[in-house]
């Protein structure tokens, strides 16, 4: 079997992309990004088996970009004020154009799960960073059994159903405030 050319595959995606941006997600499909490439359709399936994959490449490497762009985007301050500028900033993401991505995977969600789960680590290690730089949560609260990790993976657990179901900003609101009631002397 061929090697595969890491290039030709970042092409292949940089087609799909565009082609999603200009035409619309369902435009997207394997005979249309050989044609634009110069390449036997064939050749498409050494990259993706289907347009499924391709969705689902797009949607990781939009995601991974906009982690990082969130990285930079939300200053310091306290912990749950960050969280409300990453749940809007996230909103917004979804909004634009993840969504659609998102949407489009149909039979592939699990798949798309399992392969999202190590986006869901990058947020959990920033929101587990963004705690420990918040000098006003309780130090005592930390335990075996209450630890940092647990509690940021329940935090983004938690935004993450807030998102999905496109709740409004008063359950985010309250969300925050169990939160501060939680991790702050009151």
């Amino acid at each position: 079997m061929r090697r595969k050319d890491d290039t030709l595959r970042d092409t292949l995606l940089d087609l799909a992309r565009g082609i999603a941006e200009t035409d619309g997600i369902d435009a997207i499909n394997i005979r249309t990004i050989a044609q634009r490439a110069g390449i036997a359709t064939g050749t498409m399936y050494n990259y993706f088996s289907n347009k499924d994959q391709i969705l689902l490449a797009l949607t990781e490497e939009y995601w991974m970009q906009a982690l990082g762009e969130m990285q930079t985007a939300i200053a310091g301050g306290p912990f749950c004020e960050q969280l409300r500028e990453m749940f809007v900033f996230l909103r917004e993401r979804i909004d634009r154009s993840a969504g659609k991505l998102m949407n489009s995977l149909g039979g592939l969600e699990p798949l798309g799960q399992t392969r999202m789960a190590s986006m869901q680590a990058v947020l959990e290690e920033s929101l587990i960073r963004r705690m420990e730089q918040d000098t006003a949560i309780r130090k005592d609260i930390w335990s075996e059994r209450f630890t940092k990790q647990q509690f940021a993976r329940f935090v983004m657990r938690n935004m993450t159903a807030l998102l999905k179901a496109r709740a409004p900003m008063t359950d985010l609101d309250f969300f925050i405030e169990i939160l501060k009631n939680t991790i702050y002397e009151m």
